[in-house]
């Protein structure tokens, strides 16, 4: 059977100052798991590409696929001051595709699985799944080839009467690497961030930095070795230098971030990358980051302080642990950007000073300072613009909608937009 792949995220911005273009790995893992022996595949990856929707009518055209799946990385781009929402451009290639073949059309990825029900609502495909998709989609693919049910697959997402009706969330264990050979390595390569590489999954199916610091939470540990030789496929095919971990913490749990450290190490891959590091000190001890230099580290992405107890001595000993991180990184070499969220519910003028005073003590490499809190349905950040009438219900969540504490609303963006002046590597997103 053909079978095309699109990835739709055009979003090219990781962080302001830093072009960075993220490979869509995801969706480089879901052709991975198809066989190559039964299907005839192609990737349509339309983050280069000048005009989207020409692209994906020609290559549908030509292509003439019997499936196609389409993958979503982000809802939108999580920035207050310049939002863009991803879902539209989607939408749009969704229904060129539909212009010129009937085919089925599957939705899924990242953003999909963290709300599959409003966006198949929205985007409209023929079926969808939710959660990791790697095994799903390639059942899925035989039930279509062989006309049998696919309801009772994991994460299937589809309309029963009507309604949208979901298994619940598929999950993988990342057992086949992912194929990379139809995407512009070299290309992806110049962008500077890194290749993305899965080691580790949480619960959530996001890559935050919020990682448990006992690693309870984590639903895949990736063999080491697989790990390992996904990297040197890498290097041996493709030339590149640069990875970049995509987990929510690299260092937990901490027995597993050390073992990869040993194995890079050993196997002298001579490989740069970057990560996610879960500011824990008892998960940043000076073996784990002498490792991680060792093993190549050159930078850190860190959340920094947050929670709903803002008090000033609350956000005070919040403070401490990641003081402590930031010191260690420091000691071992390892450059560190710190993430910064302001406007969380309990935010006050203080506790914008206590903040902001904080990352001028602890001098981060980079500073993105973020303004509001992208409000998720169902969450507390949820629960508190509701109580104080920011949102009057969570039925459009889907598209990005930000919570910003009334006591600072009328005055933050200029504040940090005038504290990011005086810092020349601090961003105002």
């Amino acid at each position: 059977m053909r079978i095309l792949l699109i990835a739709t995220n055009r979003h090219r911005r990781l962080m302001s100052r830093m072009n960075a273009q993220p490979v869509p790995i995801g969706l480089a893992y879901i052709a991975g798991h198809l066989d190559p022996d039964r299907h005839q595949l192609k990737i349509l990856d339309l983050m280069f590409s000048e005009d989207y929707l020409a692209d994906t009518e020609q290559a549908v055209k030509e292509f003439q696929p019997e499936m196609v799946g389409i993958s979503l990385r982000n809802l939108d781009n999580s920035s207050y001051m310049d939002p863009q929402w991803a879902l539209p451009i989607t939408k749009e290639v969704i229904d060129k595709v539909r212009s010129v073949t009937k085919a089925p059309i599957v939705c899924g990825g990242p953003a999909f699985s963290l709300l599959p029900k409003e966006c198949f609502n929205y985007l409209e495909p023929d079926l969808g799944v939710a959660g990791d998709g790697g095994e799903t989609f390639a059942q899925l693919a035989e039930c279509i080839e062989s006309g049998e049910t696919h309801r009772n697959l994991p994460g299937m997402v589809y309309r029963d009467n009507g309604a949208v009706a979901i298994n619940g969330l598929a999950y993988s264990n990342f057992a086949k690497p992912p194929r990379l050979d139809e995407l512009d390595m070299a290309r992806y390569e110049q962008s500077g961030f890194g290749i993305g590489i899965v080691t580790k999954l949480d619960d959530n199916f996001s890559h935050s930095m919020d990682a448990n610091s006992d690693g309870n939470s984590w639903r895949v540990l990736r063999p080491i070795e697989d790990v390992v030789a996904e990297i040197q496929e890498m290097k041996d095919r493709f030339n590149l230098r640069k990875v970049f971990f995509i987990d929510s913490g690299f260092n937990v749990p901490l027995p597993h971030a050390k073992a990869l450290c040993q194995s890079i190490i050993e196997s002298d891959l001579k490989v740069h990358w970057n990560s996610y590091l879960a500011p824990v000190p008892a998960a940043c001890d000076e073996e784990v980051l002498g490792l991680m230099k060792q093993a190549g580290s050159g930078l850190v992405i860190m959340k920094g302080v947050a929670g709903h107890d803002l008090e000033q001595q609350a956000l005070s000993a919040r403070m401490e642990p990641l003081q402590e991180v930031c010191q260690r990184c420091d000691e071992a070499g390892i450059h560190y950007v710190i993430s910064q969220f302001f406007g969380e519910p309990g935010e006050t003028p203080d506790t914008v000073e206590a903040k902001l005073a904080f990352l001028r003590e602890i001098r981060p490499s980079l500073a993105n300072l973020r303004v509001g809190v992208r409000i998720r349905p169902g969450s507390d950040v949820a629960q508190a613009a509701l109580k104080e009438g920011t949102i009057s219900d969570e039925s459009d969540l889907i598209r990005p909608t930000f919570y910003l504490a009334e006591s600072v609303r009328e005055w933050i963006v200029e504040r940090l937009i005038a504290e990011a002046a005086a810092n020349p590597r601090w961003n105002v997103l």
